[in-house]
């Protein structure tokens, strides 16, 4: 298989990227499908995405910061994730503001129309974002072209969608970055929100010429029932845009991988869904994730939802607080914002009056920071000096300069791993424990007073035998007989969803005609589908 594509010494492997109609609409677990797919091939396989908007984000071993979708598409693809894979991503701040990470490092604040040229109709202000929307589109080419000399096959992920009018002259992810590299485009479709012969149909007619000369194909996701009785309009729809559709994947249950933003726990319906495996000792354990504004790394509680008998959800009342045994404050964007909240909602007094009654709090991050004492923030919020929840014994300061890293050390007498991403320093003053040190008696990060815990570091419960030995410590503090399974890997649960979307494309995708596409690039004599771009 690998003899096919392109021979190593500075020539170009082949690429595709995955549009889509919609937000949402399957592209970053197709793409990662097809990476796993083309990686069981012996391909040597890339993820792409040029931009991205997300407060779901991954550290690099190199300490760039990067979309966790492109980290985990990396997995699917069997490489390590690198800052070349999602050269732009935008953090938001507010519904009109974002951090701008360039290249894995944060290089600002912008506001929307700051970042996409709405200067307002004035030619100084069209010349600026011109020259802006010029320098990102050459890096972001320059990123892919040095993955296409690497690997055999990168596969690029689009956002949004490809036909957003308002939006083309500025873009950079989806057919922009297509014209750029001359990439042939798959076009993905959620049929099970309906209409997608329709949003097929228009996301196509509503491009350029020029643009849809480059669409070579489509792909329906989510279908539920018998194919056979889509054929016809799967016919109909080549009869009207010459074009074929490149598989028709049916509907199946936690196949999310770590999505870009949401409420929604990844694998927990994959374990649920699966095997609804009940709790290895006498009772469950209940765990109740505050569901603040701007949340990041929600899939933090991903490893949590993974152990037989462990219940998560998201909740955003104080009275759903009083049946849990553990509630975590989550990582946010906005901690001073997300602390206002908090209280707004009785929130906050809820989880200081479970601190009081001895019952376990984990905060992660901005939630660490929450149960401090006190926030200095001239960064994020610039709000000054602000009361956190006071339930450690931690004062924050928040920094210009983020934290990016990638620690190990030791909790609980057993090994973990996890990564940093937060402009938020921590002096830790007293309490009754540091949560993570280095295993030879130096503290690293967090604390712990009473049932209250709180660390910077994401991804710590993914390390499984610290994950088993804090559950333990959780079960005993809240009463509960809850005993954690001996025997699960998260890593191996994570792996085992990923060649299940490598299963789905192989299963019942026309694999012969993406390698085509792969390989040989977009097809000759696509025909126009009116009226085109307006």
């Amino acid at each position: 298989m690998n003899g096919r594509f392109k021979a190593s010494g500075g020539a170009v492997g082949g690429g595709l990227l995955v549009a889509g109609t919609t937000s949402d609409a399957g592209k970053s677990v197709v793409t990662a499908g097809i990476c796993r797919w083309l990686a069981r091939q012996g391909v040597r396989v890339a993820p792409f995405k040029a931009q991205n908007m997300s407060l779901n984000s991954f550290v690099t071993r190199e300490g760039a910061e990067i979309g966790r979708a492109q980290a985990m598409q990396a997995a699917a693809a069997r490489v390590e994730p690198t800052a070349l894979m999602n050269p732009v991503l935008l953090k938001p701040g507010s519904d009109r503001s974002s951090q701008v990470v360039l290249l894995g490092k944060p290089v600002g604040e912008l506001s929307a129309r700051g970042y996409f040229g709405q200067a307002g109709g004035s030619s100084s202000g069209k010349a600026l974002y011109a020259g802006r929307r010029e320098e990102l589109l050459g890096t972001v080419t320059d990123c892919l072209q040095e993955l296409r000399r690497t690997y055999d096959a990168v596969i690029c992920e689009g956002a949004g969608s490809p036909a957003e009018i308002n939006l083309r002259r500025t873009d950079i992810v989806n057919m922009g970055l297509a014209r750029a590299a001359r990439i042939p485009v798959m076009v993905v479709g959620d049929i099970d929100r309906g209409g997608v012969f329709a949003s097929f149909f228009g996301t196509t007619a509503l491009l350029s010429k020029e643009d849809q000369a480059l669409v070579a194909g489509y792909l329906v996701n989510k279908f539920r029932g018998d194919v056979t009785l889509l054929e016809p309009g799967l016919e109909m729809l080549r009869g009207l845009t010459g074009r074929q559709t490149l598989g028709v994947l049916p509907f199946s249950h936690g196949l999310g991988i770590d999505e870009e933003d949401g409420l929604r726990v990844s694998l927990r319906g994959a374990v649920r869904e699966s095997v609804v495996t009940p709790p290895h000792g006498a009772e469950v354990l209940r765990v109740a994730v505050a569901a603040v504004p701007l949340m990041s790394n929600f899939t933090d509680v991903d490893a949590l939802a993974a152990e037989p008998g462990v219940v998560v959800r998201f909740v955003d009342r104080a009275e759903e607080l009083a049946d849990a045994d553990l509630v975590v404050l989550p990582g946010t964007r906005g901690t001073v914002r997300a602390l206002e909240w908090l209280r707004e909602r009785g929130l906050a007094d809820a989880v200081a009056r479970r601190a009081a009654e001895g019952r376990p709090v984990l905060g992660i991050c901005g939630g660490y920071q929450m149960l401090g004492e006190r926030i200095e923030d001239d960064i994020e919020s610039k709000a000054g000096t602000v009361d956190g929840l006071g339930l450690l014994p931690v004062r924050v300061r928040f920094a210009a300069e983020k934290t990016l890293a990638r620690p190990v050390g030791e909790a609980l007498g057993e090994p973990v791993a996890g990564y940093e991403i937060h402009h938020g320093v921590a002096e830790v003053t007293g309490g009754d424990e540091e949560f993570i040190s280095d295993g030879r008696g130096r503290g690293l990060d967090g604390c712990r007073a009473g049932s209250v815990w709180g660390t910077h570091w994401h991804g710590s419960l993914e390390s499984d035998s610290f994950r088993r030995a804090f559950l333990r410590r959780v079960a005993a503090d809240a009463g509960r007989a809850f005993v954690p399974a001996p025997d699960t890997s998260f890593a191996t649960l994570r792996e085992e969803q990923l060649d299940r979307l490598g299963d789905l494309i192989e299963e019942h995708a026309d694999t012969a005609a993406l390698l085509r596409l792969i390989e040989e690039g977009v097809p000759e004599g696509l025909p126009f589908v009116p009226p085109g771009a307006p």
